[in-house]
């Protein structure tokens, strides 16, 4: 196995073991509420959510910023350049779009790799190289081709609902007769909601090294996505973006800074270790 598959491997399996504490977190919720009828149906309305979300999730995406079609005539280097990229990697062609910002940034989006989406910004293309501009887009390539949208859009949904559903148990109560007891019931209403948001933080923490080990294998360099992201990272602290908070986890790098403790609440790794993980797989791919 290779290093990239290695990566992209653990990474999985680390998001499959944060998915399922999510879904544990609500059953455990429903279940304080109303036992195991009321976790059953809870487990059903989330499910529900996910599938509006991941259906609807390009469209909101590309509205939200403000996207516009990208034709072949305006920018024919980057569909050639996409073109050999999803040649590379066995995926479709995904549909292109640019987003009238000056700060340096991309997202991918859609339910599946037939119905995928691609935005870069006005001023990523500016700023980048040919070869850093390759590294971004093989890195967004590697979220459809990991399916990613689908995993964030179940976080998100799950992480919403559990949010909800503990303000819910702590106005309203639970059943009295509950296993957890008072102060049982009490940890659940204050921990719940802090420790959805954390999995849903780490969740995309570890799909963002994931789409970078793979987009470097699409590209067969390392080194470009890492020297971009170190650009981008610069270029997002010159031109902050205002974005939606709910499509924020989709862009390569966070459109707005913040450090310190807020590290911890990032929906993106640091930028250092990125770059580091990436400059290690280098000896493999050349």
């Amino acid at each position: 196995m290779t290093t990239t598959r290695k990566s992209t491997f653990s990474a999985g399996l680390r998001t499959t073991i944060l998915m399922a504490t999510l879904g544990g977190l609500l059953v455990a919720i429903g279940y304080a509420i109303g036992g195991i009828s009321v976790a059953s149906l809870f487990l059903v309305g989330a499910l529900v959510m996910n599938f509006v979300a991941y259906w609807f999730s390009d469209k909101i995406a590309l509205a939200s910023a403000r996207a516009k079609p990208l034709s072949e005539q305006e920018a024919p280097g980057i569909y050639q350049m996409v073109r050999e990229l999803t040649t590379r990697a066995g995926l479709p062609m995904p549909r292109l779009y640019i987003i009238p910002s000056e700060q340096p940034n991309a997202f991918a989006t859609g339910r599946n790799p037939s119905h995928s989406a691609v935005a870069v910004t006005a001023g990523i293309t500016k700023l980048l190289s040919e070869d850093e501009l390759r590294g971004v887009i093989a890195h967004e390539l590697a979220h459809v081709a990991n399916r990613d949208i689908l995993t964030t859009s179940v976080a998100s949904a799950i992480g919403s609902m559990i949010t909800y559903l503990a303000y819910f148990f702590m106005w309203f109560g639970g059943d009295d007769d509950s296993p957890l007891g008072l102060i049982g019931s009490l940890a659940l209403v204050i921990l719940a909601p802090i420790s959805a948001s954390l999995i849903q933080l780490a969740v995309s923490r570890q799909r963002e090294f994931a789409a970078d080990a793979t987009g470097a294998g699409f590209c067969g360099n390392p080194e470009s996505l890492a020297s971009a992201l170190l650009r981008l990272e610069e270029g997002a602290k010159a031109t902050p973006m205002q974005v939606n908070q709910a499509t924020e986890p989709l862009y390569i790098v966070k459109p707005f800074s913040g450090g310190g403790i807020a590290g911890l609440f990032s929906t993106h790794p640091p930028i250092e270790e990125r770059v580091r993980r990436l400059r290690q797989m280098r000896p493999s791919l050349v």
